[in-house]
C-alpha cells in the first residue's frame, strides 16, 4: 500500500486535517482502504423498497457523497506507546503485549492490529482512560461503548428500517461517519451490559471479535455488508464471571492492579502535564514533589478531579503553582447546608 495521500471527498477530508493537527504520534496514516462496496450501495439507492425509507435514504447519499475509502493507520514505530507505558505503569504488561503484535504488523508491512483486550479489575483503576489514551498513541479513532446501559444488541449492529425510530449501530456509524477504517473501540463494563435475553447485547460480538466474519458485518438498519474486520477493541470489566465464554475466549484478559505509590505519581505526574496541554492553564510545567507525594494515594480515577480542584484553588490564590495544601485531600471536606 503506498503512503501517498489518497483523494478523499472534500467532507472526509476537512474533518480528517482538522483532527490530525494536534496528534502527536509516530504512528502514521498509511493509505485508505474500503469499508464497503460502492457498487452496492449505488444497487441498494436504486431499490424502490428502500426509496421509501427517507432515514435510509438519506444514510445512503451520506455514504455516497463519503466514499467508501476510509484512512488506514499502520505503525511507523513503537515509541508512541512510551510515553503512554510512563503514564499508565498498572498496564504495563498490556502494552508489552501490544508491542509485540505492533512489531509484527510492521514486520509485514500490515495495518495496525492485536487481539482483542479484556482489562478486568476493581473500579477506579483508570481502564477507560487507558484504552483512550492508547487510541491517541496509536493516533487512530475511539469510540466509546458504555455496555452498562446496553439493553439491546442493536446498539452495536442496527435495528431494522422496519422499526420506528430504528437506526444503525455504533459500528456502522463509526465507519460511516468517522475517518478510519481501523479505530479503536472500547466496551465500557462490558460484564454490567443486560437486557432481555431474545435481543442479546454481546451478541453482535460472537462475529465482530473475529476478524474473518467482521470482515462481512452486516448493520441491520443499513442492510449492507461493511468490513469491521480491522476494528481494534478493548473491553473494561469489574467481573468476568457474567461475560460468556465464547466472548472471552475471543479476547486477551488482563488483571489490571492498584498502582504502587511509585506507579501512582507517575499517573498523577502525567494528569498534571496533560490538564496544562489540554488546557493552556498559566502554571508550572511540573507538579512539585511533595504535591505528588500526596497524590500517591488517591484512586487513578479520581486524580484528575483532585488536581483540577487544586489548580482553581491555586489560581483563586493568584498562584501559578500547586501545593500540597491544595489539595481537597489534604483537609477535610466542607460540609455545606441549606437552611431556611
Amino acid at each position: 500500500m503506498s503512503n501517498a495521500r489518497y483523494e478523499l471527498p472534500n467532507l472526509l477530508r476537512a474533518r480528517y486535517e482538522a483532527s490530525i493537527d494536534d496528534r502527536s504520534t509516530s504512528l502514521a496514516v498509511a493509505g485508505m482502504v474500503p469499508v464497503y462496496n460502492r457498487s452496492a450501495l449505488e444497487e441498494r439507492m436504486a431499490s424502490d423498497a428502500n426509496v421509501r425509507n427517507e432515514a435510509l435514504r438519506g444514510i445512503y447519499d451520506r455514504m455516497k457523497r463519503a466514499g467508501d475509502m476510509r484512512y488506514i493507520v499502520k505503525p511507523a514505530g513503537l515509541d508512541a506507546l512510551d510515553a503512554l507505558e510512563a503514564a499508565c505503569p498498572n498496564f504495563k504488561h498490556v502494552i508489552h503485549d501490544i508491542r509485540k503484535q505492533l512489531a509484527l504488523a510492521m514486520s509485514g508491512n500490515q495495518p495496525l492490529f492485536f487481539t482483542p483486550v479484556l482489562l478486568l479489575g476493581e473500579p477506579g483503576l483508570g481502564k477507560t482512560h487507558f484504552a483512550k489514551s492508547l487510541a491517541k498513541a496509536l493516533g487512530t479513532g475511539f469510540e466509546l461503548v458504555s455496555m452498562s446501559s446496553l439493553t439491546a444488541g442493536w446498539i452495536l449492529s442496527g435495528a431494522s428500517s422496519q422499526w420506528t425510530n430504528a437506526r444503525p449501530g455504533k459500528v456502522a456509524d463509526a465507519l460511516i461517519n468517522r475517518d478510519f477504517a481501523n479505530p479503536l473501540f472500547v466496551l465500557d463494563e462490558i460484564d454490567k451490559a443486560g437486557g432481555d435475553a431474545r435481543y442479546d447485547p454481546l451478541g453482535a460480538l460472537y462475529s465482530l471479535l473475529e476478524p474473518d466474519t467482521a470482515r462481512h458485518f452486516c448493520d441491520e438498519f443499513i442492510e449492507m455488508e461493511l468490513d469491521a474486520s480491522r476494528i481494534l477493541w478493548i473491553a473494561t470489566a469489574n467481573d468476568a464471571s457474567s461475560i460468556p465464554e465464547p466472548i472471552l475466549s475471543r479476547m486477551n484478559v488482563y488483571v489490571i492492579d492498584r498502582p504502587d505509590r511509585d506507579g501512582a505519581r507517575a499517573i498523577a505526574a502525567a494528569v498534571y502535564r496533560d490538564l496544562l496541554a489540554r488546557h493552556g492553564w498559566a502554571f508550572e510545567p511540573d507538579a512539585k514533589a511533595d504535591v505528588l507525594d500526596m497524590l500517591g494515594d488517591v484512586a487513578p480515577r479520581l486524580i484528575r478531579k483532585v488536581l483540577i480542584d487544586a489548580m482553581g484553588t491555586a489560581k483563586l490564590d493568584g498562584r501559578d503553582h500547586v501545593r500540597a495544601d491544595d489539595l481537597p485531600i489534604a483537609k477535610a471536606p466542607p460540609v455545606r447546608r441549606i437552611g431556611f
